[in-house]
C-alpha cells in the first residue's frame, strides 16, 4: 500500500466542488468562506494524512496524486471534521440499526455501471399511475419472502407483483443517507426503541442509504424497473437537513436563521434550509443533476416545496430564483418536477406554486374527497371540480395531469384506518398524542378501531371501494398508497415516521386474506389505462361532460363523460339512504363496470332505471 504522506500535492482548482478524478490525481474543493485553514484529512486502512488547502476567494482547494484507490476523506475546520456534501459514497453502516463511523466521504465513488442503453422513460405525465412505498418496508417483513429484504434489491425480487398491480411509477420515500437511530424516543407501551424511519432527515443528498444497498444495487434497480415500464420518483427533502456539518460550513448562507442567529422551523424539524441563496442554489442543482444523469431517475417529489418560495429571512418570494433554476435547468428539461406545496408554518401554495413545470400534490383533492364521500353537507361542488382535475385551481396555469390527486400517503391515516378511526391514535410514537394531524376528515363508520359487526365492517368495505374507484376516476395523476390495495391498518396511528415495524411493513400474507381487495384495484388500473378519457391533456369542456346532479347542496352527484361514441356514466351517493337513477339516454345500452355496493363486481348490460345503495358508487361504460 502506498503511504498516504507520500502523495504529491499540487494547488489543484476551485470547481467542480467536491472529489473529482482526474486523469493523473484527485482535484478537492470546498466552500468554506469563514474558515481561516481547511484541512483534507485521508483515511485508508488505519493510516491517516493530512494536507493544508489552499484558498482563493470563499473556496478551498487542492489536487492530490497516486491515491490509493478504497481511500476515504473529511473536510477540516479547527477541530471539527466535516464529511463532504458532495460526497458521493460514504462508508455508512451497511446494516440497518448497526452503529456507524464518523461519516467519510470515498475518494473514488463506485459509479462504474452497464446501462445497457437504459435512460430515463420520460412516459407521458398524463398517463402516469403513481404508487407510494418505502423501500425498507416494501420487503423488510418475512412475509415478504425475498433474498434481500428492505432493500434496493427486494424491490426488484418484487417487480413481478408491482407489473400485476398495474402501476407504471413508484414514488419512494428518502433513499439517501440518514441516520436512523437519531430517533431517542421509545415506545411508551413496549419499551422498543423507536427510529427515524421515513428518513426525512437527510445527511448527504447524493450517497444511498447504505442499509438500502449501494450504488450500483440503486442503479440495478433503477434499469430493472425501467425495462418493463415502471419509472422511479425520488422524495427529495432539499427543505432541512439533519447531521451533515452544513451550520460549520457556514450557517448563515445555508440555513434560514432569526433575528437571534438561531434556526427556524418552517419545517416542523428545524433546520430549514436557505434555498435561494446561490450556494445552495448551485448545491441543489448539483444533486438532482446528478441523479438524473448518473443515476437515471425519472423525476422529483419535493418534501415541503413551498420552503423553496422564502427568502433570506423566510418572506416569501414572488419568483424564487431557486425555483426558476430547476425550471431552467437544460438536464432536467423532460424530468418530472412534484411539489408538496405546502409547507409547516402555514404557506399553503396548492394552485399557487410558482414554476409552471411543477406538478403539484393536491392536498385539497384530498380534503374534498373525503369530506364528500363521508357524507360531509356542502361538498358535493368541491367533489366535483376536484373529479374535473381541479379546475378552480389549475386552468390557466397548469395541465389537468399535474394534479397529483391522493386520498392517503405516508404521512396520515392509511385508507383502511381512514374509514375504521374518527381520532389518531399515536401513543405508540412516545410524544403522548401530540404529533401526527389531529383534523384528519375521517369517519370510523359506527364504531372506534376493530369491530366484528357485519354491518359496519360492510360499510367499511364501500367506502375504502368508493375512495379507490374516486381517486381511479378523477382527472388528474393519480397516487395511490403501498399496501391500500389489501387494506393495510397502522391501528389507527397516523404518523408512522418512527415505526419501524409492522405498522409500517407491507404485509405479503395480507394478500392473500384479501383477493377480492386486490382484485378490485386491480381492474380499476386496468380500466384507466384503457380509457384515454381520463388521461387527459386539457380540462374537460361542457361538450364533453354532462352534469346530472339535481341538489349541489346534497350528497349526491352524478355526471356523463363523453368522447366520440364513448360514454362513462359516473355516480357518487354519499347518503345514508339509497337512491333512484334515471340513467339518460344512449345509443347502445350502459354496462356496468362497477357498482362499489356490491360484493362480486359483475358486468352486465342495464335499464334505464337503476338503484344506488346508500354510501356506494357507480361506473358504468357506453
Amino acid at each position: 500500500m502506498r503511504n498516504l504522506k507520500s502523495i504529491q500535492s499540487t494547488p489543484g482548482k476551485l470547481s467542480p466542488f467536491g472529489a473529482t478524478p482526474l486523469k493523473k490525481g484527485v482535484n478537492f474543493a470546498f466552500y468554506a468562506p469563514k474558515a481561516d485553514q481547511v484541512t483534507l484529512g485521508l483515511f485508508d486502512a488505519g493510516e491517516t494524512a493530512e494536507f493544508f488547502l489552499k484558498r482563493s476567494g470563499d473556496i478551498w482547494h487542492i489536487e492530490l496524486q497516486g491515491l490509493p484507490k478504497n481511500c476515504f476523506y473529511a473536510f477540516r475546520i479547527g477541530e471539527d471534521w466535516i464529511v463532504d456534501p458532495f460526497a458521493k459514497e460514504l462508508n455508512s453502516a451497511k446494516s440497518w440499526g448497526e452503529k456507524a463511523e464518523p461519516l467519510l466521504g470515498k475518494v473514488f465513488p463506485s459509479l462504474e455501471f452497464d446501462w445497457e442503453g437504459d435512460s430515463p422513460l420520460h412516459l407521458p405525465f398524463e398517463s402516469l399511475i403513481l404508487y407510494e412505498m418505502h423501500v425498507r418496508g416494501f420487503t423488510q417483513d418475512p412475509s415478504s419472502r425475498v433474498k434481500h429484504p428492505g432493500t434496493f434489491l427486494g424491490i426488484i425480487e418484487k417487480i413481478p407483483y408491482l407489473q400485476k398491480l398495474g402501476v407504471n411509477a413508484i414514488e419512494l420515500l428518502p433513499i439517501f443517507a440518514f441516520d436512523e437511530k437519531e430517533n431517542p424516543l421509545t415506545n411508551p407501551n413496549t419499551g422498543e426503541k423507536l427510529y427515524n424511519y421515513w428518513g426525512y432527515s437527510t445527511q448527504n443528498f447524493f450517497a444511498p442509504m447504505a442499509p438500502y444497498g449501494t450504488i450500483s444495487e440503486c442503479k440495478e434497480m433503477v434499469k430493472a424497473l425501467h425495462t418493463v415500464g415502471i419509472e422511479v420518483i425520488l422524495d427529495v427533502v432539499y427543505n432541512h437537513v439533519g447531521t451533515n456539518g452544513f451550520h460549520l460550513i457556514d450557517k448563515e448562507v445555508y440555513f434560514i436563521l432569526d433575528e437571534n442567529g438561531d434556526h427556524t422551523n418552517y419545517t416542523g424539524c428545524g433546520n430549514t434550509i436557505n434555498c435561494n441563496h446561490p450556494i445552495v442554489i448551485d448545491f441543489i442543482l448539483s444533486s438532482l443533476r446528478y441523479l438524473v444523469e448518473e443515476m437515471h431517475i425519472d423525476g422529483f417529489r419535493f418534501d415541503l416545496a413551498s420552503i423553496f418560495s422564502r427568502g433570506a429571512n423566510g418572506e416569501v418570494l414572488g419568483t424564487p430564483p431557486i425555483i426558476e433554476a430547476i425550471t431552467n435547468c437544460k438536464e432536467l428539461q423532460n424530468t418530472k418536477l412534484i411539489a408538496e406545496a405546502w409547507d409547516c408554518a402555514g404557506l399553503y401554495q396548492v394552485g399557487s406554486f410558482p414554476g409552471a413545470q411543477f406538478a403539484e400534490w393536491n392536498g385539497k383533492f384530498r380534503d374534498s374527497m373525503r369530506r364528500f364521500l363521508k357524507g360531509s353537507d356542502g361538498q358535493a361542488g368541491p367533489f366535483a371540480s376536484a373529479m374535473c382535475g381541479s379546475p378552480d385551481l389549475y386552468e390557466g396555469k397548469k395541465a389537468p395531469y399535474q394534479s397529483i390527486n391522493f386520498v392517503t400517503a405516508h404521512d396520515g391515516f392509511t385508507l383502511h384506518d381512514l374509514v375504521s378511526y374518527n381520532e389518531k391514535h399515536n401513543e405508540d410514537n412516545g410524544e403522548e398524542g401530540r404529533d401526527g394531524n389531529s383534523f384528519n376528515d375521517s369517519w370510523n363508520c359506527g364504531v372506534e378501531g376493530e369491530t366484528d359487526t357485519t354491518e359496519i365492517l360492510l360499510l367499511r368495505e364501500r367506502q375504502m371501494r368508493n375512495f379507490l374507484l374516486a381517486l381511479s376516476l378523477a382527472v388528474g395523476t393519480p397516487l395511490f398508497l403501498m399496501g391500500d390495495e389489501y387494506g393495510h391498518t397502522r391501528d389507527g396511528n397516523n404518523n408512522v415516521y418512527c415505526q419501524d415495524n409492522q405498522k409500517s411493513y407491507f404485509l405479503w400474507n395480507a394478500i392473500k386474506q384479501h383477493p377480492d381487495r386486490l382484485a378490485f384495484f386491480q381492474k380499476l388500473i386496468d380500466f384507466r389505462k384503457n380509457i384515454p378519457l381520463l388521461q387527459r391533456q386539457k380540462f374537460l369542456t361542457d361538450r364533453e361532460v354532462t352534469w346530472h346532479t339535481p341538489n349541489w347542496d346534497g350528497r349526491f352527484v352524478a355526471y356523463t363523460l363523453h368522447e366520440g361514441d364513448k360514454k362513462l356514466y359516473i355516480a357518487f351517493n354519499a347518503h345514508f339512504e339509497g337512491v333512484s337513477i334515471t340513467l339518460p339516454p344512449t345509443e347502445k345500452k350502459w354496462k356496468r363496470i362497477i357498482d362499489t355496493s356490491l360484493e362480486n363486481q359483475t358486468e352486465e348490460q342495464l335499464d334505464q332505471e337503476y338503484f344506488l345503495s346508500s354510501y356506494s358508487s357507480l361506473l358504468l361504460l357506453s
